[in-house]
């Protein structure tokens, strides 16, 4: 038996005793060291009274624990293996991430289609995807239209439409067209790439609130060692008959039941199950200490454009004069447009296109910087542009004097339009709400969040924009530089900042926040410097991220208590302070399962996160 169970305790509970000689080495004790002790000690005690027996006066204190050496490495050993199985589940989420990663793509090499491992696939390659496939690297289509499924990556369960020019996202499924795209990203370059690091990254870091475990445990494993010297002196000093038999055991015992493996697993384990949740609703989180920092988020600072706004202007409003159509008009202004790049003109085009009024092409074309521009369309004179502009082409146009007043104060662009010098109607564009931004602004509000905005657009513009999201401040005129003091000073009035933007302009305030969101529409500066990446570009995400943040910390604090109780609870009944009154005795053996249960309930209870879902659904960017 001694044999037998020297083989079991040098074999199967080796990786106890190099982990005690490794926290040795460095001056410290962790949980291999009380597991250590107490097998060593029950099997070096048996092994005396074993061989030399006369050295024990008595013959109860002859009795032999081999067998609880053994027992008790066996069930640590399975704890272990039940925690390393339960732990690979919270990573199911990466595994998903790295599963969608193709393993070929046809190119076109020599004028001919061929199929290659994707390794081999390079910059500028033209990629040929077809119906239900695999899109195999970011790039960009260069002909033909589908639908594509990118849920994966952002969330979505909608696909979205894929159009020439559009930017397609690698791994994420082609759904009803082919088409060809010219590749701009492959290998780690890739976005997923990039997602599977910054997951990885982020599940191998540590929270703060995992530092300050590591240090109580750091004290922790000490004092237990020293309650198992005080248990053995007092039962050896006042125990009953035999008091050696009597000392050794709940000394053991003491050590067994304390391993703080149920300590050592609360943070980490909730940390990787809520970062793997944020990795499959489209929410990046970099690192243990943002997620952590998240819940405590009392303030967002929202910048305005790409972020409220879609960043880009459309046609919002059409007002018409002297009886004109509407869509006549915007036809002649479209049509006088088209061959346009300003914003305002591209923004016009785009509402006729969208409204199917038919755009045709204009002569005589003719631009005046700063005022506006006429052509002829259909053979009608028409001029687009301000009331000077109107006046010196002869277009009596004071009429829609009381209109350009009220879209400029709603924060929008508005020109008039002449068509053969007698005013047609007046065309607004604006940089446009995001779908979404209203019902996540008032959902960060019930979550008792203040919601700041902050632009270097015009007071004017902010606040029609404020009024309609229904932010609680407005900080406008704000240089790019300064963006960043104006979250130092929030932060002085002593309040916990998220800042969300994606310019390249929103880097420092990101940076400097307590909390960094950064859009995934937006730059890769800006993704860089936040913490968070939005993976859609969507303010629901927010949403997302912090009651994500709050369901994991409270995740983590309920290990803990559990984590802290069962040491509270078990070394106390272990040292045998119910023998006196009960006569109850706990014996290492079930010191060694009690041990291994709480481990594996503290990570089921980290595995129940993996059922949260996000009250709010992140709308189209």
């Amino acid at each position: 038996m001694a044999l037998v169970t020297l083989a079991v305790m040098v074999y199967s509970g080796s990786q106890f005793f190099s982990g005690a000689w490794a926290a040795f080495k460095h001056r410290s004790a962790n949980m291999y060291t009380l597991i250590a002790l107490g097998i060593s000690a029950a099997w070096l005690y048996s092994t005396v009274a074993l061989l030399f027996p006369g050295f024990f006066p008595e013959e109860q204190l002859r009795d032999v624990f081999f067998d609880v050496t053994a027992v008790v490495t066996a069930l640590v050993v399975l704890g272990s293996a039940l925690e390393i199985r339960a732990r690979a589940r919270t990573s199911e989420a990466l595994k998903k991430l790295i599963g969608l990663q193709a393993r070929t793509a046809r190119v076109i090499r020599d004028g001919s289609e061929v199929e290659i491992p994707i390794e081999a696939v390079a910059v500028d390659d033209i990629v040929v995807v077809r119906p239900g496939e695999k899109i195999p690297v970011d790039g960009v289509i260069i002909s033909g239209v589908s639908a594509v499924d990118e849920s994966m990556v952002t969330g979505e369960s909608i696909p979205s439409e894929k159009t020439e020019g559009d930017t397609v996202i690698g791994a994420t499924i082609n759904k009803t067209g082919s088409f060809r795209l010219r590749t701009t990203r492959v290998g780690r370059d890739t976005m997923l790439a990039q997602i599977i690091q910054m997951v990885r990254d982020a599940q191998g870091s540590k929270a703060p609130i995992q530092r300050t475990v590591d240090k109580v445990a750091g004290y922790f494993v000490p004092a237990v060692m020293i309650v198992g010297i005080l248990t053995f002196m007092a039962w050896f000093t006042f125990g009953p008959a035999p008091a050696l038999v009597y000392a050794v055991i709940t000394a053991v015992t003491v050590l067994v039941i304390a391993c703080p493996c149920a300590l050592g697993l609360a943070t980490p384990t909730s940390l990787m199950v809520g970062i793997g949740k944020g990795a499959e609703n489209g929410i990046l989180i970099k690192s243990g200490d943002a997620l952590e920092t998240a819940h405590r988020v009392d303030t967002v600072v929202l910048d305005k454009t790409g972020t409220i706004t879609r960043g880009e202007p459309a046609l919002t409003d059409l007002v018409v004069f002297n009886g004109f159509d509407e869509n006549r008009i915007l036809a002649f202004a479209a049509s006088a447009e088209v061959g346009s790049e300003h914003p305002l003109g591209e923004a016009i085009v785009a509402g006729a296109r969208f409204r199917n009024v038919e755009v045709v092409e204009a002569a005589d074309f003719d631009a005046v910087p700063g005022h506006g521009i006429e052509a002829t369309v259909g053979g009608r004179h028409v001029v687009l542009g301000n009331l000077k502009f109107m006046a010196d082409r002869g277009v009596a146009a004071g009429a829609a004097e009381e209109t350009l007043g009220q879209l400029a104060d709603e924060g929008k662009t508005a020109v008039v339009v002449g068509v053969d010098g007698e005013l047609a109607g007046v065309i607004a564009v604006a940089d446009t709400v995001k779908e979404d931004s209203v019902a996540a602004i008032r959902r960060l509000h019930d979550l008792g969040l203040e919601v700041v905005m902050l632009t270097g657009d015009n007071q004017r513009t902010a606040a029609t924009i404020a009024r309609l999201v229904g932010v609680d401040r407005v900080l406008a005129e704000v240089l790019p530089e300064d963006k960043a003091t104006q979250v130092k000073l929030l932060q002085a009035e002593g309040k916990t900042v998220a800042m969300v933007g994606d310019g390249i302009n929103d880097a420092p305030a990101l940076a400097q926040a307590d909390v960094g969101m950064a859009m995934g529409t937006g730059t890769d500066v800006a993704m860089e410097s936040g913490d968070v990446t939005l993976v859609k570009g969507s303010l629901g995400g927010i949403v997302t991220a912090i009651e994500l943040s709050k369901a994991t910390i409270r995740n983590v604090h309920q290990n803990l208590v559990g984590a802290f109780a069962y040491n509270t609870l078990g070394v106390p009944i272990a040292a045998g302070v119910f023998y006196p009154l009960f006569g109850i005795l706990l014996s290492p053996l079930l010191a060694g399962a009690a041990m291994a249960f709480s481990s594996v309930t503290v990570v089921s209870n980290a595995n129940r996160l993996r059922r949260w879902r996000p009250s709010i659904q992140q709308g189209a960017s």
